[in-house]
């Protein structure tokens, strides 16, 4: 019998057609990038100060420079990036500026006499940013006693993207690809567009949790699209640079926040090119493995017939049917409990959902975590997004020729050392600092695109899908939390993050080397096979096959 991947070896496995959907399916995977990663631009968090009556118009009496004013007006200024303090930030002093007779030499000397007594408050009126743009924190003032309403922000996407990841992927299973796909865009782009013009804070964080409820299912309908209708030799290469499209994306978002520095012309920006994905109702066809699965033959070998002809490629002769051949007698039903039931699966499972935890915590964090140094926002994500492309090199290089293990050890490994480092290095050498942290930022890249398709290598086929959903949704438990690590240690010490960070990833690098390793293993049929993944045991993989009737000259 024929198999659908021999077909594809007829009408090509990696030909126009799929280039084409390839293409239009990696423009989605970048379009991904402002809903993941906003964050960093959306709720950049300016250096800010208590906005005080009078201050302005007594510096402007007595001819202050901006540094003076700072120094007479403001508690504990230490200047600009990590020297301003708590108090300089969030308190102010409690004195009328407007009172007459007050001394430019000695303001506060001529109000109170002894400095030492003078007591503080809170930001009564307001802050003064010192940013030509606006961001969430500037807007709606995320900052001091509300500073923790940025890291809602961030964590209700992910929450969307826990929820969503489970229902969308369900629909994408009994609906079809391309019926996710469109859907899910719509809903995006009705959410990215109601995001620029709610004026309250809380239905912001409503429609982003809505965002992240599609966005993330969208971005993995397309990813499971693009290697249906693939050959076998090319599913994992295309995967891979499905993932890479995304770090394009990060890149056109960086280049784009630069040229509009205020978050809603930005959220309108990104969010309006989506509207054109609409149109792939009429240029992506459903998966014709998704289409037999669901016994629709003729739509399928419709789809096949189109591939052959866009291919420039012959069609074989007739087709008289397709279905599975199953030969097992009675079918496996998944269970949750499988997953822990033996002791090599519970072993894999825990492994898995701590590194997709950390592969996500890592990731995320350290974005965010460049969000808020004292260099180059701009040019220090562009440097950090640039490293990615390396990482999905060695991925293809490494996997087939070194194996799985090892690499994903390391890229953990590098990860977690990379943060230590630059934890380490003074705030003064800021070049060496963006360069360690870039390198760490390439480990965990490296890290979390193999986590994606090891994951899948590691289950029996009966419940494979239902592993994946329950380790990768570690990855979202992770985004809810990071911002939380990141925003919260960076007020007691500003590399804080960075040392949770180096923990993570070395505990996650050491418990890589306790899986097995899967180069050249034929995909686990069973439990069975998973507990004996030491032998060179070779199950016959379900296929699809199709009767193939020539005819008779």
């Amino acid at each position: 019998m024929t198999t659908l991947d021999d077909i594809l070896e007829n009408v090509g496995e990696f030909d126009r057609f799929q280039k084409q959907i390839f293409f239009v399916l990696c423009l989605l995977s970048a379009a991904f990038t402002p809903v993941y990663v906003g964050v960093v631009f959306f709720g950049f968090t300016p250096e800010h100060r208590c906005f005080s009556p009078g201050v302005a118009e007594l510096s402007q009496r007595c001819g202050w420079s901006v540094g003076e004013q700072l120094n007479h007006t403001v508690p504990e200024w230490g200047g600009h990036g990590h020297g301003a303090s708590f108090s300089s930030r969030c308190r102010r002093y409690e004195v009328d500026w407007n009172t007459t007779g007050v001394s430019c030499t000695d303001p506060l000397g001529s109000l109170v006499g002894n400095q030492s007594t003078i007591p503080l408050g809170p930001c009564r009126d307001g802050w003064v940013y010192d940013s030509p743009g606006t961001s969430l924190v500037t807007e709606f003032n995320l900052v001091c006693e509300d500073s923790w309403k940025l890291d809602l922000f961030q964590s209700s996407v992910n929450a969307g993207f826990f929820i969503g990841s489970i229902n969308i992927g369900y629909i994408a299973d009994r609906f079809g690809r391309k019926f996710c796909i469109l859907n899910t865009i719509l809903a995006n782009v009705v959410c990215g567009i109601l995001l620029v013009f709610l004026p309250t804070y809380l239905w912001i964080v409503i429609l982003r949790f809505l965002q992240g409820l599609v966005s993330k299912g969208c971005w993995t309908a397309g990813y499971i699209l693009v290697t249906e209708v693939v050959g076998p030799k090319y599913r994992r290469t295309v995967g891979i640079l499905y993932q890479t499209a995304f770090s394009v994306g990060l890149l056109v978002f960086d280049a784009i926040a630069y040229a509009i520095p205020h978050w809603r012309w930005l959220q309108l920006t990104v969010t309006l090119p989506s509207c054109f994905f609409l149109f792939y109702y009429w240029c992506l066809p459903e998966s014709p493995r998704w289409l037999i699965s669901q016994g629709k033959n003729d739509k399928a070998m419709k789809i096949v017939s189109d591939m052959a002809k866009k291919n420039r490629k012959k069609m074989p002769s007739h087709f008289e049917d397709i279905k599975f051949e199953e030969e097992d007698c009675e079918k496996q039903r998944p269970s949750f409990i499988d997953l822990v039931r033996t002791p090599q699966m519970r072993k894999n499972t825990f492994i898995l959902m701590y590194n997709w935890f950390t592969s996500s915590v890592l990731y995320q964090g350290l974005i965010m975590h460049m969000g808020v140094a004292a260099g180059n926002m701009y040019l220090d994500f562009l440097y950090s997004a640039l490293v990615e492309f390396p990482a999905a090199f060695i991925i293809i290089v490494t996997i087939d020729r070194v194996g799985r293990r090892y690499p994903w050890a390391a890229a953990n490994l590098v990860a977690g050392a990379a943060c230590l480092v630059t934890a380490l290095i003074p705030e003064d050498i800021h070049w060496l600092k963006v360069m360690a942290a870039c390198i760490g930022r390439m480990g965990i890249t490296t890290a979390f695109e193999m986590v994606c398709f090891v994951n899948t290598e590691l289950y029996p086929t009966y419940i494979r899908n239902l592993g994946v959903m329950v380790c990768s949704s570690l990855c979202d438990v992770g985004g809810v939390i990071v911002p939380f690590i990141v925003y919260r240690l960076v007020e007691v010490w500003h590399d804080l993050p960075l040392i949770v960070f180096t923990v993570l990833g070395l505990i996650a690098g050491g418990l890589v080397l306790l899986l097995p390793e899967t180069k050249g293993r034929v995909l686990p049929e069973t439990v069975e096979d998973v507990e004996n993944f030491h032998r060179q045991s070779t199950p016959k993989a379900k296929k699809i096959y199709l009767h193939v009737q020539t005819s008779e000259v």
